[in-house]
Order: C-alpha cells, then structure tokens, then sequence
C-alpha cells in the first residue's frame, strides 16, 4: 500500500469516527435542550459544573454540527478525492485552530476582562430567573454543591432573584457549612467563594492534565490538517 493510499485509509477512519462524536454530541444537545433536569439527574454535579457559564444544550448542538461538517468533508472529501472537500476541511480545521489559540491567549492575559464580560451576562439571569426557571435553579445548585462555591462572583448575586424575595434568604451552600435556612450575615461570615473563582482555582490546580488535553487536541488537529493539505497536494500532481 502506497502512502498516499494508507493516509486516505487513516483519513476516513478518523473523520468517520468524528462524525460519530459529532452524531452523539448533537443527540445529547437535543436531548439536555429538550429535558435538562433528566439530564443533570444521571450525570449530577459534573454535567454543570463544567459548563455552568453556558447554555449546556446549546453548546453540544453547537459542537455536534461543527463535528458532523468537519467529519464529512473529511471522510467524503478523502473517499472520493475531492480537491475542494479536502481544501474546505483544510481551512475550516485551521480557522478552529487559530480561534482556539486565539482564545488561549485572551484567557490567559486578559481574565480580569473575561471575568468582567461574563458577570454582565451570568449576574443579571441570576436575579432574574434563580427560584423562578426550575433548569436554571437546578443547574446553579448543582453547580455551587460541585465545586463548593457560591454565585458568579459571592452571595450578593442572589440579592433581588426571586429565590430571595420569598424570604430574604440565600442558597444553603452560600454559608459553606450548609445551615439552614441561610441568612445574608450568616453567608458574608461564610464568605464562600465566586464559582469563577472557584472554577479558575480547579483549573490551574489541574493546569497539566487541562494543558496535556489541549495539546493533544492541538497535536490532533495539527495532523489533520497536514495529512489533508498532503492528499490535497498529491491529487494536484495526479
């Protein structure tokens, strides 16, 4: 078997199995979209907290479709020796590839920043639909017994929610050791941290292992786009 033909082999096999993951992610976005409590009751804590700034559904839907292009253009694109196919995965694998560098780069130098954006957007959906939106008071409550925070940024988020305005009270994991009810003095003597916080602590407590996946994934998509550039350029000389 000629190289070229061994690195079509691996081509299709590889983007046929990203079509499947993307199959599966786009089947679980539909699913968390269409029944989110169902969901958070299998998978629990894990389910929120790694995504809790997020609409969850949304984002597999998202990430399925992309997987489900992204596969076919690499799968049919090296089936049947398509110069355009192979281009188009080419340029979409490295436009993903520059966003998610991109990205790096603004968490890492501007998380004051980001901080700042999300707390805009998050803080206002707390106050309005925290004791309101049963998927959003679920999501929080599983996300704050997770990772053992409170809020966005600490307890005063909750100020005005309608969780609040029923009896001036917080959520019990705002005062750390779980007392019930929990009460505005009780929760600032508490002092339990933000979830970002929390979330930005976890991170850089596990910075290998979050460095290693994404190196891997950067490694990944590196070869794709090499092996499709490669089989690009060999139909060229054909």
């Amino acid at each position: 078997m000629s190289c070229f033909s061994f690195l079509k082999v691996i081509m299709i096999i590889f983007n046929f199995l990203i079509f499947l993951c993307g199959a599966a992610l786009l089947g679980v976005g539909i699913w968390v979209s269409v029944d989110g409590p169902s969901f958070l009751k299998i998978f629990g804590p894990v389910s929120a907290s790694a995504m809790q700034f997020v609409n969850v559904g949304y984002f597999l839907i998202a990430a399925g479709c992309a997987l489900l292009v992204l596969g076919f253009l690499g799968c049919y694109g090296a089936q049947k020796e398509s110069k355009c196919l192979l281009l188009t995965f080419f340029s979409i694998l490295l436009i993903i590839f520059i966003a998610e560098i991109a990205a790096a780069v603004v968490a890492l130098v501007y998380t004051t920043m980001a901080e700042n954006l999300l707390g805009t957007l998050v803080v206002p959906v707390i106050k309005k639909d925290y004791g309101k939106q049963s998927d959003i008071t679920q999501i929080w409550n599983s996300t704050m017994d997770g990772l053992n925070c409170c809020g966005f940024n600490n307890y005063t988020d909750f100020e005005g929610s309608p969780f609040y305005q029923t009896d001036h009270l917080f959520p019990t994991p705002c005062c750390g050791n779980y007392t019930t009810p929990c009460t505005a003095e009780q929760a600032s003597k508490a002092s339990v941290r933000g979830c970002f916080d929390q979330l930005l602590k976890d991170i850089r407590t596990n910075a290998e292992v979050v460095g290693g996946v994404a190196a891997g994934f950067g490694a990944f998509e590196l070869a794709a786009m090499v092996v499709a550039m490669y089989l690009y350029c060999k139909l060229d000389k054909a």
